[in-house]
């Protein structure tokens, strides 16, 4: 099986270290493609003002100038575009991409690009607690529990326009009660916080913050990361509110 990593905090994150570790117990054909810089919150987009440019870091090892899925698509169609991954791996995100917050993040899209090009997709989250931890974050759960999560998910046989996502809990891993498939939850409110400051020459600037939320509808990923285990949420990328399909047309008869 070969197997695609890539991610969006980077080509030298810690996270993607973790992963390949994770990757190599499925499999000897690890391929590294990512993001040459931090791309968190780039969501699904695609570089069209700049050309790309890719770096070899090792063998079957690259960065890309740009965002997830400009890696994902460097790597698809022109790096392995004569041999094809059988698997699509992105993260382990430094941090939690549940509810909403899945439309931000590069991590997700990564994997959503993999689905869009036919080939199977998993996204892999770590949460933690944001408080004090810079770049001390701790990997111990999606390291134990990676590749419990994943030989499941790739032995089901392949959907359409359909991607995994899966975050692993702020716990020790020997207090991880289990893993749950649970649908993707919602926050109550708007959690975006907007942090004003001044630069050493005296001009503004603004930086976007995520604040939190007690919200944990039940039977969503933040209820169940919340009780302590592991979230797998089916995801996929037909956006259409059938439910509005008929009410929507109706407007336009007359």
């Amino acid at each position: 099986m070969r197997i695609l990593l890539t991610n969006d905090d980077g080509v030298h994150a810690p996270g993607l270290k973790v992963l390949e570790a994770i990757a190599r117990t499925l499999s000897d054909d690890i391929w590294i493609v990512a993001p040459s810089e931090e791309q968190s919150g780039a969501g699904h987009s695609l570089t069209l003002t700049r050309p790309l440019r890719i770096r070899q870091h090792g063998e079957r090892h690259y960065s890309v100038t740009g965002t997830p899925t400009d890696a994902v698509m460097m790597a698809v169609g022109h790096l392995m575009k004569d041999a094809k991954p059988d698997l699509i791996l992105s993260g382990v995100n430094r941090g939690a991409n549940l509810a909403e917050d899945v439309t931000y993040s590069g991590t997700v899209a990564a994997a959503m690009e993999g689905t869009i090009s036919g080939i199977r997709s998993i996204a892999l989250s770590q949460v933690y607690a944001r408080a004090g931890m810079g770049d001390d974050v701790p990997f111990a759960a999606a390291q134990a529990w990676g590749e419990k999560v994943l030989r499941p998910l790739i032995a089901l046989p392949v959907t359409p326009r359909m991607l995994f996502n899966v975050n692993f809990p702020a716990i020790d891993p020997d207090a991880i009660k289990g893993i749950r498939v649970v649908r993707q939850g919602f926050h109550d409110v708007d959690r975006t916080k907007i942090v004003e400051g001044t630069d050493p020459r005296g001009y503004r600037y603004f930086w976007f913050s995520l604040g939190s939320s007690d919200a944990v509808p039940e039977g969503s990923d933040l209820a169940a990361i919340a009780e302590g285990y592991i979230t797998v949420t089916p995801l996929h990328y037909d956006l259409t509110q059938d439910s509005a399909m008929a009410v929507t047309a109706a407007a336009f008869s007359a």
